[in-house]
């Protein structure tokens, strides 16, 4: 009997949750429509009918309600979820008129927890990057707060990372303009197009296509800028502006009255960017070479001895690199990372290749029986290149080794301690001009 009296007590406590759950959403949906009813005059009357509804008994309401609850859904939730993209975004990301209207606006909200923020850009993965225009020339222009990047009419400009469209407009003198916010911080300006293709409130993924370059007169390109706080910054910061990569770096950002100062932080050296300028940013590169990982550098002949130095004394010449010495036939090593820049047969260096690699380094190996490299091949340190010989001028079989630094000769000891086999503990500094001194750490 109590477990009786129990289960009914259950059974009406259910009804009258979900009597009162339904009176919310009708009610719920009542105002929605009420608040359209002189636009739609059948919601008006479907407004009235779910006010009634709602003090009806629940499970005869239901079916009086649902013809007219599916026209709602109909007309309000199925055309967000079809809407796509743009609606979801506008949604989430809602601008103001001015910043609708304005290339340069302060960011909301941007340093409400602090004055300054950081964004690393180590190991960005390819499709998280783009070049606005992967094909075309790039220099900087108007005090280097911006890049003109000239190319062919017709070619697609990109979203450099994902983002959401801020503004996308005519905005003279800059013709059509598109500023996409990022998630990370940063804003990006793309003027001059010959149309935009997306809209303000878009979501946007790096390398989309986001409108057709345009330009001036006869002139062909698309005016880059990017922005910190709708404050320009020079893009060379960010990236190589001839090699259109991203720098390897954590870059901070700090609002300092109306002025963002910024502060780069370079965590990995330039070894990785065979063919970029490694003076893009000022006319001296600092190279720690404690910093580089085991996994970027091999000594060139393991377990070998030098049996003729730099510099030696060969008569009518002095020795231009090191001489290491271990058996035929042994495994030659590239140094670093690199690209192979010549293998062949080079007159008194026998069977030789060259790779170069970053920082304005190139490496030679020279008296190869063979070599297992072609001209273009990218090669990882510790790969094998070839096998000791004794071609060209060698009296036994060896590797002659040489360094250069842009385009100067340099006595190999500067990078590796011979006795060790290991790289020197030392920070090298290397001049644009092709100087390099080394300092003990």
């Amino acid at each position: 009997m109590a477990n009786e009296q129990m289960k009914q007590a259950i059974f009406k406590t259910d009804e009258h949750t979900k009597q009162t759950t339904f009176k919310t959403v009708c009610s719920y949906v009542s105002y929605v429509i009420k608040n359209i009813r002189s636009s739609v005059p059948y919601v008006s009357k479907t407004s009235v009918r779910l006010s009634r509804m709602s003090q009806k008994p629940f499970c005869s309401s239901v079916t009086y309600v649902l013809k007219p609850l599916c026209l709602v859904c109909f007309l309000f939730i199925l055309p967000s979820l079809l809407g796509g993209t743009r609606l979801h975004a506008q949604s989430i990301h809602e601008f103001t008129p001015a910043e609708q209207q304005s290339i340069s606006v302060a960011t909301p909200g941007l340093f409400d927890r602090s004055d300054a923020f950081s964004i690393d850009f180590t190991d960005v993965p390819k499709d998280e990057y783009s070049f606005p225009l992967p094909v075309g020339k790039a220099e900087l222009v108007n005090n280097n707060s911006e890049l003109e990047i000239s190319t062919t009419k017709g070619d697609a400009v990109k979203a450099m990372f994902a983002g959401v469209v801020r503004l996308s407009k005519h905005n003279a003198p800059f013709g059509n303009v598109i500023v996409i916010r990022h998630d990370n911080g940063l804003e990006t300006v793309y003027a001059y197009n010959a149309q935009n293709l997306v809209h303000v409130g878009d979501k946007v993924k790096a390398g989309q296509t986001i409108a057709i370059v345009g330009g001036e007169g006869l002139k062909t390109f698309c005016n880059f800028s990017i922005m910190v706080n709708g404050r320009r910054i020079n893009p060379a910061i960010i990236l190589e502006v001839n090699g259109h990569k991203l720098h390897q770096q954590t870059i901070t950002f700090r609002r300092n009255g109306h002025r963002i100062e910024v502060k780069t932080h370079r965590v990995r050296d330039n070894m990785t960017d065979f063919k970029a300028d490694p003076f893009a940013n000022g006319n001296t590169l600092k190279w720690n070479l404690a910093d580089t990982k085991p996994t970027q550098w091999s000594y060139p002949l393991p377990g070998a001895r030098v049996i003729s130095p730099y510099g030696n004394n060969r008569g009518d010449h002095t020795h231009s690199g090191v001489d290491l010495k271990t058996h035929a036939n042994d495994n030659v090593l590239a140094a670093f990372d690199g690209e192979v820049i010549q293998s062949g047969y080079n007159g008194g260096y026998g069977n030789c290749i060259k790779i170069q690699h970053g920082n304005g380094l190139v490496t030679l190996y020279g008296h190869q029986s063979k070599n297992f490299v072609k001209v273009g091949q990218k090669v990882k340190a510790g790969q094998v290149i070839g096998l000791v010989g004794r071609t060209g001028h060698a009296t036994t079989e060896h590797v002659h080794f040489e360094i250069f630094f842009c385009g100067r000769r340099y006595n190999p000891n500067i990078l590796f301690n011979h006795d060790a086999h290991k790289l020197q503990n030392a920070t090298l500094t290397i001049q644009k001009n092709g100087s390099v001194t080394s300092r003990k750490n």
